[in-house]
This record gives C-alpha cells, structure tokens and sequence, in this order.
C-alpha cells in the first residue's frame, strides 16, 4: 500500500485535483491530507508543519509539500529522499527541515520524465508535483526523474536568542488552538530555563510549566509542545488572539 500526503496553502478546492491527478496514476494509493491550511506562501510554517509529522509516517511514504509563492520562475522543482521516505516539491527551504529530521537527505532536481506537455505555470502541484508523487509510488526509479544536485535551499528554524534576562524568538506557527510555537528547540531551551520559571512577553507573566491544565482557565503559560519547541499557550483560550501575535512575528521574551 503506497501512501501519499499532502501539505498546502491551497485551502480547499485546488488539492481535490491534485488527488484526481494522483490516483489517476496511482489508484491504490492512500492520500492523507496533512494540512491544506498554511497561511498563504508562508513556506516557514508549511516547513513546521511538515517536520512536526513526516517523522511518524512509514517508510515509503510519499510527502508532497505546496507552499510555493516562486511557482512558474525558475526555482527548482524538487525530490528529496531521506530516512526511507520522499519529499517533493519547490526548491524552497520547504522540503528540508522534515528530510533532516529524518535522515541525511539527498535532493534531486526533477527533469521532465513522465511530467504532462502542458504545464500551467501556477499549479505546479496539480501538474508537476503530484504526477511525480503518484509515479514515486508506484515504484519508479528516482533516477528516471530525477538528477542528484548539490544545490538547493536550505531552511533551518535557527536566529533565536537565549541570555540571562531575555530570549529573543521567531514565531514559526499559529496552530488552530491559538498556540503561538517559537522557532527554540527544547534542548536549548532547557539548558537555560527550569520549570517553574515566570517569563514575561509584552508586559505579561507566564510561567514555565509541563502542560496546560497547570494553570487555571484563561491563564497563559509556556510549556514545549510536543513538537519539541518552546511554545505560549492559554489555558481553554487563544495566545495569538490575547498578544496579537502571528506567524513570523519576532518576540522578546524576559526572564523574571
């Protein structure tokens, strides 16, 4: 059983036609869908979003990833193989966070292979990305669509600060919750900060604790998500909503 997901901004129309495109090619497929939401061309948080989960699929599985606001320019479509798994789409820092995770990736450069003639230069994911998927899953060579490239576009979720009296952060990810996820990873964040320490971000406290029923209703906290990144959180509310805060956003954090 082949699997495929699907990680977008497209909300909900356009993704149908990628699957009609996918199990043309492949009927036995299993497309899930991870998230059609990602803010439109936010390629950070389509990034968090894929690293949060790719690591929980089998070997095999098929990520195809569309936040794509170069569609139709000259940046590379792409296919990264790492850790058993595949990962296609733009040439855009998109793909690699979740193909590090996983593994030591290798990225090739998709040639035209069994990519339909007409190609619109606004739906790469309909027309390019997800044939190739669908192909991938049926057990098609990499080599036939692929050339190995050395060059590509990173991403990483660095350019965070930690020092004795203040952190500074970017958010990667508003999730449907109002959570606000910070780009600092749990093991650098806890070489600095104990639990039970109050910290402070525009003017209001929150302590640093395991999980959210440790405050009461409507009290913000900090807590690492089970993504493993430091994240600001209300207890049954919204921290987005409270600090008008969204994705992209740099914050300052002081350490009480």
């Amino acid at each position: 059983m082949s699997i495929i997901t699907l990680t977008t901004d497209f909300g909900n129309l356009y993704p149908a036609s990628m699957k009609g495109v996918i199990l043309s090619i492949d009927p036995g497929a299993t497309i899930v869908d991870i998230t059609h939401s990602i803010p439109p061309t936010d390629i950070r948080a389509g990034a968090f979003a894929l690293y949060s989960v790719a690591r929980y699929f089998p070997s095999g599985t098929v990520h195809v990833a569309v936040v794509d606001p170069g569609v139709g320019t000259d940046r590379k479509p792409i296919i990264v193989v790492s850790g058993g798994q595949y990962f296609v789409g733009p040439d855009n820092g998109l793909l690699i966070p979740a193909a590090a995770l996983i593994g030591d990736p290798k990225v090739y450069e998709i040639v035209k292979g069994d990519i339909p003639d007409n190609i619109s230069s606004t739906f790469h994911g309909r027309d390019i990305f997800a044939p190739v998927a669908a192909h991938i899953s049926s057990d098609m060579d990499i080599d036939e669509i692929g050339r190995l490239t050395d060059e590509y576009l990173d991403l990483d979720f660095s350019g965070y600060v930690i020092e004795k009296d203040f952190i500074r952060a970017k958010v990667i990810y508003i999730d449907a919750f109002g959570n606000i996820v910070t780009n600092i990873p749990h093991d650098e964040f806890l070489r600095s900060i104990v639990p039970g320490t109050i910290l402070s971000i525009s003017g209001r406290q929150m302590p640093f604790l395991r999980t959210y029923g440790e405050v009461p209703k409507g009290r913000m906290l900090s807590l690492i998500g089970s993504h493993g990144f430091l994240e600001i959180a209300v207890n049954q509310g919204s921290a987005s909503r409270l600090l008008h805060l969204g994705n992209g956003a740099e914050i300052t954090i002081r350490i009480l």
